[in-house]
Order: C-alpha cells, then structure tokens, then sequence
C-alpha cells in the first residue's frame, strides 16, 4: 500500500525543457491546452466541473468502485479510461479520485508487443492485454493536481516497456460522447497536453521497477503490493498553457 516515504521517493521534481521540442509537438500540446480550458469554461457556466460531469446519474459514489460503471471504452480506437477513489487514507493529500488511462491492442499500431518480464501471462482475448498510460489525480474541486504511473497489480494491466507507452499516448482517444463529451474531449486532451512529461514519468516508472528488483530479488516486482505509486508529477493548467505559449511566441 501508499506510504509516504514511498510517495515522496517517487516524485519528479523538473520541468520539461520546452525549449527542446519541436515546434509542431508543441503546437499539439498547445490545440490540447486550448481545448482543456475550453471544456472547464464551459462545465463551470454551470457550476459543474470534470469530476462532478462524469459522475452525475450514477447514484452514490462508492469506493473503489469504476466509474462510469463498465469504464468508458471507445471500440474504435481502442482507448480506455475509469474514474475511481481509494478509501481517504490511502488516498494522496487532498484527492478526491482520479483518472486510470489505457489503450488495448486492438488500437495500437505494429510492433507493439507486452514486454516479456517474470510472470508475464498471455490473456485468452489477446485484446485483454491493455497497457496503461497516466493517471490523473482529481482535486474535490474537480481540477487536476497530478499525474502518475502505478505498478503493474495496481489495474491489472499487462506490462508495456517506457518506450512502447510513450508511442502508445499518440493513439488514445475518446472519440464518442457517451457518458460524457465533455470529458471525453478533455481526458483526450490531458494525454496530448502533458504528453513530454508522461514520457519522463513511464521512463521513471522503469527505472523505479529496476531498483526495486534489485533491493528485493526474491520477490515478484511486479506484484509487490509494497510498491504501488512508481513515479508523479505535480501539474499546474495555466503554468502548462502559459510555458507552451511563450516557447510558441518566442519562435514566431
């Protein structure tokens, strides 16, 4: 389970050196950016936000529990996502919930295979074998906080190398509007918007599973319910948008 000593040994403490993109990968992240701050104007001319949209009509909101019930599954492009909270003293420090993030084969491009790492178990629908991207951490404002990788017992994913998970952020989406447009349009958009940072998050996330199999061979890494949390990053929208912004305006 969480503890803090584990948490605060997980956390990336850098910026993305902006600078160092290209101007198209940032002007990506930028249409993202727009479109992010355009789902929260709209929810909040209602009073509503992300994590309220998605979870009206659903009743109670129980622990642990998936939400929307069944998860949101786009059949064409193979994107997955759920919206879930942990009881509140295994959540992080002022989260409500958060997001899980996934593709499943059926949507990723050739040449993307599970990494054949111990206790690696092929599904019997080959199509069960989802590789996990991001997760999205909710204030109980609705506003994201952070973003940050889990080991593999956490979502019972199947494991996919840093390098295969960061092709893989090009092909999630969401492009239906069941139960909600609105924040299908923006978990879409939060894996665009912060897709540099993801990157250096699953590549800690490999390197964190290294350490640990070394520090502890006799156990299986992948199942150790001592590491749950691999690697976050705090976020901030506006900082985000803003840093993108002038990189793009220095380059005109």
């Amino acid at each position: 389970m969480r503890s803090e000593a584990q948490i605060k040994d997980s956390a990336l403490d850098h910026d993305i050196a902006l600078e160092q993109l290209s101007t198209e990968a940032l002007e990506v992240m930028a249409e993202a950016g727009r479109e992010v701050a355009e789902v929260h104007r709209i929810l909040a001319k209602t009073g509503d936000n992300i994590v309220g949209e998605l979870l009206k009509n659903n009743g109670t909101f129980y622990e642990w529990d998936h939400y929307p019930p069944g998860d949101v599954y786009d059949h064409e492009t193979h994107g997955q996502f759920y919206y879930h909270a942990h009881a509140p003293e295994q959540r992080f420090e002022g989260e409500h919930g958060h997001f899980h993030t996934f593709v499943r084969p059926k949507g990723m491009p050739p040449g993307i295979k599970p990494a054949q790492v111990p206790g690696y178990v092929a599904p019997k629908d080959p199509n069960d074998a989802l590789s996990h991207l991001i997760a999205i951490s909710m204030t109980p404002a609705g506003l994201p906080f952070r973003i940050f990788t889990v080991n593999r017992w956490v979502t019972g994913e199947v494991w996919y190398s840093a390098p295969d998970v960061a092709v893989l952020l090009d092909y999630f989406k969401i492009d239906h509007a069941q139960p909600s447009w609105p924040v299908n349009r923006w978990v879409t958009a939060m894996v665009q918007l912060y897709k540099p940072q993801i990157i250096d998050l699953v590549e800690a996330r490999d390197r964190k599973i290294a350490q640990w199999q070394q520090l502890y061979a006799d156990r299986d890494v992948f199942e150790d319910r001592d590491l749950e949390v691999t690697s976050y990053l705090d976020i901030d929208l506006d900082r985000q948008i803003q840093s993108i912004a002038k990189v793009l305006l220095g380059r005109q």
